[in-house]
C-alpha cells in the first residue's frame, strides 16, 4: 500500500507554491513491521501526485494505541481519517459541529464526543475541571478506541487533554510539558500547564488503562 503526502501547510501558517509542490511516498510493506520512507521527489504540479492522496488533519499525531490527536479535520482529510477505522471523535470545541464533518461520521460510523471548551487567549483562560474530566473517561474507555481527539488548532484545549492522560499514565511533569509545548510551540501557555500540573488523577485511576503506555 502507498500512501502520498503532500507537503501541504495550513493556509494561516504559509503561503503554498504550486510549483515547488513536493510529494513523499510512504510505501507500507505486509509484513515488514515498519513504514518505509521513498526520497522525495520533486513533481511538476499534482497531476504527477496518486490520486489516492491522504493529508493528515493539521498537528495529527498519534498519543498512544488506538489514540490520535489533531487540529479540526477539514474534508480534505477524511480520505485519510477513513483509514484509521475510527469509532470514535472528542471535539473540545463549543461551536456546532460543521455538516460536512457530521455526514463523513454517519457514513463510517463514528461516534461524536462534543466536551465545548471555549478557546480562550491569556490571561483570560478558563479551562473547566469538569469538562476535562468527562473527556478523559471517553478516552480511558477502550469500546471508544481507535478515538481521535482534536480542538481547533490541535493545540491547547487538547494539549491540556492530552496532558492530564500523561499524569495518569505516570509520565513526570517534564515530560507532559515538552510534549505540550512541541505543539503549542511559541504558543505556549503558562495558564495551560499550570492547570496540567494541578489537575488531580486520583479520582480516575480506579478506571483501567490497557494501552501501551500505562504498562509499566
Amino acid at each position: 500500500m502507498k500512501l502520498e503526502l503532500n507537503n501541504l501547510h495550513h493556509p494561516e501558517d504559509q503561503e503554498t507554491d504550486s510549483e515547488s509542490e513536493m510529494c513523499r511516498t510512504i510505501e507500507v510493506v505486509a509484513g515488514s513491521g515498519g513504514v518505509q520512507l521513498s526520497p522525495d521527489k520533486q513533481t511538476s504540479g499534482a497531476d504527477d501526485c496518486a490520486d489516492d492522496l491522504f493529508i493528515p488533519p493539521l498537528n495529527f499525531s498519534l498519543v498512544d494505541n488506538g489514540i490520535f490527536r489533531s487540529g479540526f479535520p477539514e474534508p480534505a482529510n477524511f480520505s485519510f481519517l477513513h483509514t484509521l477505522g475510527l469509532r470514535s471523535i472528542i471535539c473540545l470545541c463549543p461551536e456546532p459541529y460543521p455538516e460536512p464533518n457530521t455526514e463523513f461520521l454517519k457514513s463510517n460510523g463514528i461516534k461524536l464526543f462534543q466536551f465545548g471548551i471555549e478557546g480562550y487567549k491569556e490571561p483570560f483562560v478558563n479551562i473547566p475541571d469538569d469538562t476535562i474530566r468527562e473527556a478523559l473517561k471517553v478516552v480511558l474507555d477502550v469500546r471508544n478506541h481507535p478515538v481521535l481527539i482534536h480542538c481547533k488548532r490541535g493545540k491547547h484545549r487538547t494539549g491540556c487533554l492530552v496532558g492530564c492522560l500523561r499524569k495518569l499514565q505516570r509520565w513526570c511533569l517534564t515530560s507532559v510539558f515538552d510534549e505540550y509545548q512541541r505543539f503549542a510551540a511559541a504558543k505556549a501557555r503558562v495558564a495551560d500547564q499550570r492547570f496540567m500540573e494541578m489537575f488531580d488523577v486520583s479520582s480516575l485511576k480506579h478506571l483501567p488503562m490497557t494501552f501501551s503506555c500505562s504498562k509499566r
